[in-house]
This record gives structure tokens, sequence and C-alpha cells, in this order.
């Protein structure tokens, strides 16, 4: 394990398209209004490709859908809470229209969960998962580290279907860092810690809570695997289950309300192939949070912390 001081996955995403827009004349690139240092370089070079429709997410996916109905490759850029609520009927008729054509429309959602903590609720986004999820040909990514964004691009030119891919908003810190460049990251999901007891799932930024919380259960002699669900819809359930079949139960962590979240889509998941296996799901309760004090502290009132998700696991492993 290697120790990295800071990765701001948006930037990582647009030097990665960025390449790609180089070789391939068939990408635009729209945006919001909403910037990223990446950006400059993206707009500088490919001025005729790049298109910034300001703030008007609804006409920003219109435009995009014309764009991907003469064939073009579109990536749409944007804060996660505008760029799927604000315009979510138009989103819903590119659904419509990938029935009956191929649409290769990427949205680019950046600032899941409390990315942006001090701009208070409405710039929270804990119900992107749930409201995309619902939509018929959407495919949802929710990558926890920059070797995963390479493969997302590469798949997202060759896949011509509805994309929505929902990014962290803050620098990720000194996490400690497991994948190489090398791995596979076709299957949607991988495997970070092997487990006897239990597993646990994160996804974007939680990924890095779960590899936490797991080796801090290690003291308490539960042996907790962890498992990285970067692709969210579709799950690649057959694996999933490979995986999980000889626990004791799964955990699931989210930084997302719990209605119709991750953790929601692995209970689908099990029911639909009548695996009875016990679930534990960490997230946000049906509630909109003002609070502030910075993440950390909006966290732990969560109980998204990892004292409060270690005890609370504890106190569910006695009663199972």
């Amino acid at each position: 394990m290697n120790q990295i001081e800071s990765i701001v996955l948006r930037e990582k995403l647009i030097e990665e398209i960025y390449k790609i827009m180089k070789k391939d004349k068939n990408i635009f690139f729209l945006t919001d209004d909403f910037g990223a240092k990446a950006l400059d370089k993206l707009r500088r070079d490919f001025s005729e490709r790049f298109i910034n429709i300001g703030i008007a997410e609804q006409n920003l996916i219109n435009i995009a859908i014309g764009l991907a109905y003469e064939g073009f490759t579109v990536f749409c850029y944007g804060i996660s809470t505008f760029i799927t609520m604000r315009c979510y009927e138009q989103l819903r008729n590119l659904s419509l229209f990938a029935e009956l054509k191929e649409f290769n429309i990427n949205i680019i959602g950046v600032g899941t969960g409390y990315s942006y903590e001090l701009s208070g609720p409405t710039h929270h986004c804990v119900e992107d998962i749930s409201i995309m999820k619902t939509l018929p040909n959407f495919m949802i990514f929710s990558p926890s580290n920059e070797f995963i964004l390479k493969y997302i691009v590469d798949f997202s030119i060759e896949c011509k279907k509805p994309k929505y891919i929902r990014l962290e908003g803050k620098p990720l810190k000194k996490f400690t860092y497991i994948y190489k460049k090398k791995n596979n990251f076709s299957d949607g999901l991988s495997i970070l810690k092997e487990g006897k007891d239990f597993y646990i799932i994160g996804t974007g930024n939680m990924t890095h809570r779960a590899i936490e919380v797991a080796e801090e259960l290690e003291k308490y002699k539960i042996n907790a695997g962890v498992i990285d669900l970067y692709r969210i819809k579709p799950i690649n359930s057959e694996l999933l289950i490979e995986i999980v079949k000889n626990v004791r139960g799964i955990i699931t962590i989210e930084e997302h309300l719990l209605a119709g979240g991750m953790g929601s889509a692995i209970l689908e998941v099990l029911a639909d192939n009548q695996i009875n296996l016990p679930v534990k799901r960490f997230g946000v309760r049906d509630k909109y949070l003002y609070a502030y004090g910075g993440r950390e502290n909006i966290q732990k009132i969560c109980g998204l912390d990892k004292g409060s998700i270690v005890k609370d696991t504890l106190d569910w492993v006695k009663k199972i």
C-alpha cells in the first residue's frame, strides 16, 4: 500500500477526456459555467468542441441530445445536484430516446454527498443515486480513485449508452492506495481486502471509510473484507453473490440517503437471487441537514464517521 498526498478526481477525469479529444474529433464537452483548472487547457485547445451553456442545465441536456442524435459523443459537466435534479425531465427524455437510437451522452456530476458542505442543503447531493437509478438505459459509475477514471473514459467512448459519472468534490488526501494501473475495472466492483466474517461495501469517497472501518474491526477479532462498488448500475450481481455467499453478513456505507441508494441496490440483488444474508446499511436517514462545522461534523451527525460505524457494527454483530 502506498500513500498519496492529494488527488482531485474531476481534474484527473478532465485530463483523461483531454487525451481522448486530441485523438477523436467526434467528442464535445459541455459545461454549465462550472470550472476546473484542467478545463482551461481543454477550452483553449478544443474551443470549437467546448461549449459553456451557462447556468442552464435543462438547455445543456437538450443540446447534448441534439449533438448525440447527430452521432457525436458528448460529456456534460456540472455540479452533481444541478446536473441531475434541475434537468431531471430532460434526462428522462434522454432515457426515452435511448430506447430508439444510440445516444452516447456522459453526465459528469461533481460534488456528491456533502462535498459542498459550506453551501448548505441546496448543494448537498444525497439523492442522485436514487433518482438516476430509476432511469432505464442509464449506467451509474461512482469511482473512488484516479485509475478507475481512465477505464471509465475509455468505456464511455466505446459504449453508446447514457451514463452518469458521480465524482467526489473534495481532494482525496493521504488515503491508502490499493489499486494499480494494471487493474481491470470492467467487473464493476473489486475486492480491496478479503473477508472471512463480513464484507463492507463502499462507493466513491466512502470506499476509503470502509477500509478504515475494516482495519478498526480487526482490533475486535472481526475479519471484514472490503468491496469497492464503482459501477452501481448495472451491478455485477453474479460476481457480488460469489464473493459474499459464505460470509455472515454485509455492511454498506454511502454518503447518500438510505432510501433508494447503493445499499438498497445491494438488497435488491440479494432478494432477487434468494440470498438470505443480514445487511447493515450506513447512510443518511430520511432528512435534510442544515448543520455546518465542516464535512466531518456532518458525517458524525449522520453516523458516518469511523467511530460511529464501528460502534453500531459491533452492536449489530451481537444481534445476528
